[in-house]
């Protein structure tokens, strides 16, 4: 290729053209075998511009000067002030090409170890020993040109970090934390990170405890007397636990907290914490299963409202309200729509699939203590907070759920307020726990009349919101008590069939299984969690 300046005196012999210097395709090209685009025209000789830069320019072309801050950790589109294109790599015809494994991001000349370890790629640079933690260049590059003469180019000596992605960053953590046998629980996910490997033993499966009662009918509830495993893990309250809805995946068992966090555990099997999830930075409220038994909607004092994928970590839905979150359902034959009630006089019906509010019910109230569907979701109850001296016409409000209408609010008639509201599985009744230290009994149907001749009485409320809840096949009743007992009644004597002493604080939380028979979970506000057998 000719030379592209030419000289006064100088004969018309044309030499050839070393690596490293302008070409006539105004391609600046390096030893490496890498160019960017340069000059299109060739530089003339200008008077002002120093002498001592053309001298010898006739027999070859000068070392490239560096711009600007010459710093040894520097990368070559630094020192040589390369424009930013993307490298072009090229592999032989006789081998598949390799993907580029960069991205726009990366700085021009910045090839990452992947890229240079994929066959039939030749490096850039001359990388080091894969034990060598950085990448290093040789100081000098000898170029050849057609005549024999040889032209030596100095580089200094620098190392380079190869840019690791953050995701392959977070996986590698993960895995040396699972292969060391940490202590510590895993922890989920924050909102945009992506989730490490160890998410995968929330992955669905099927416990071999429960595989032999799946083709069978539930049998009668025996009454649990020990305790199958204590679980301990949060660093606050438990408000309440729940076992999956999918009868196959029920050795899962999910627990809220005060501590911000909410746990999946598996609590027939191994009895261990599973993985945590810290997506809300206030106190977790309530949160309930999917139907579909792998995803978790949770709600907190932060004002938001998270729909979490429990295999991978992502959040696939979030919502911000103007409350603070205490309660929430999801809706029985829509699993799209949940309402939610909290510190506010409205409760707001949500649907995933747009993550806007489709509908609001608007009472007198302060706060919304529980949520209960009726009538496969036609229906709704919300117990609220509003009592008087001798009546609490509004602390059970019947609503009808797609006309916002209210269908009554003249349920029940006592001066306490009811912190929960449970359905039997199969009567059309519902109970109500309430701070009278009894549990009412109600018709489901309108015009929902109270039964006066059983009441569920002996354990304590005293304020805290204790849940109560029936056994699958409807014969016995559990409520928690404020004295850390859990208390069993027969629902047709409504006598006491056993008295647990389960906990040293209030008990604010017990659930039936719904396939084993005699599996009992219970938590409380010391911030434990109970199995029962």
């Amino acid at each position: 290729m000719a030379s592209l300046v030419a000289y006064d005196g100088s004969d018309s012999d044309t030499e050839p053209e070393p690596v490293g210097c302008p070409g006539a395709g105004g391609q600046m090209k390096d030893t490496c075998g890498m160019g960017t685009e340069g000059a299109k025209e060739p530089a003339k000789h200008r008077p002002d511009a120093p002498s001592s830069l053309w001298e010898g320019m006739g027999s070859h072309c000068l070392p490239l000067v560096p711009l600007g801050r010459s710093e040894q950790r520097s990368c070559p589109s630094q020192r040589l002030q390369w424009p930013r294109k993307e490298p072009a790599v090229t592999s032989p015809p006789s081998e598949s090409p390799c993907l580029p494994l960069w991205t726009s991001r990366t700085p021009t000349g910045h090839v990452p170890l992947e890229a240079v370890r994929c066959k039939g790629l030749k490096p850039p640079w001359r990388t080091c020993h894969p034990s060598d933690p950085t990448f290093c260049f040789p100081t000098k590059s000898e170029v050849t040109g057609g005549n024999g003469n040889s032209l030596q180019k100095k580089r200094q000596e620098d190392c380079i970090v190869p840019y690791t992605p953050k995701r392959l960053r977070q996986s590698q953590a993960m895995s040396i934390n699972v292969g060391t046998g940490s202590a510590a629980e895993p922890q989920g996910p924050s909102a945009g990170c992506a989730p490490g490997p160890a998410l995968s033993r929330v992955a669905p499966r099927v416990s071999e405890c429960i595989r032999p009662y799946l083709d069978s009918q539930y049998k009668e509830t025996t009454i649990p007397r020990n305790v199958l495993f204590h679980l301990q893990g949060h660093g606050g309250p438990v408000n309440g636990v729940q076992w999956c809805p999918v009868l196959s995946q029920s050795h899962l068992l999910l627990s809220t907290s005060m501590d911000r966090t909410f746990k999946v555990w598996d609590a027939v099997d191994l009895g261990r914490c599973l993985q945590t999830y810290t997506s809300h930075t206030e106190a977790v409220r309530a949160a309930r299963w999917a139907p579909c038994g792998q995803r978790v909607l949770s709600g907190g004092f932060d004002f938001a409202l998270h729909l979490t994928d429990l295999e991978t970590g992502t959040q696939l839905f979030r919502g911000q309200s103007d409350f603070r979150i205490t309660t929430l359902k999801f809706h029985p034959k829509d699993h799209n729509l949940f309402v939610c009630g909290g510190f506010s006089s409205e409760i707001k019906a949500w649907d995933i699939r747009t993550g806007k509010v489709v509908r609001g019910y608007k009472a007198a109230v302060q706060q919304t203590l529980d949520i209960l569907f009726l009538q496969e979701g036609s229906e709704f109850l919300s117990s609220t907070d509003a009592s008087s001296r001798d009546s609490a016409d509004r602390t059970i409000i019947a609503w009808d759920f797609r006309t916002a209408a209210k269908i009554s609010n003249q349920i029940f008639h006592e001066r306490y307020t009811c912190p929960s509201l449970a359905l039997h599985p199969r009567e059309p009744v519902f109970l109500a726990q309430t701070n009278g230290n009894y549990l009412a009994l109600f018709s489901a149907v309108w015009p929902y009349r109270m039964s006066r001749r059983r009441r569920y009485e002996g354990h304590k409320v005293e304020g805290y919101s204790v849940g109560c809840e029936c056994s699958p096949d409807g014969d016995l009743l559990v409520t928690g008590s404020a004295d850390g007992r859990i208390l069993l009644y027969s629902f047709r004597t409504a006598s006491r069939a056993r008295t647990l002493q389960g906990h040293a604080q209030a008990c604010v939380g017990v659930t039936f299984h719904p396939v084993l028979p005699s599996v009992l979970a219970t938590c409380s506000w010391e911030g434990d969690v109970k199995v029962w057998h």
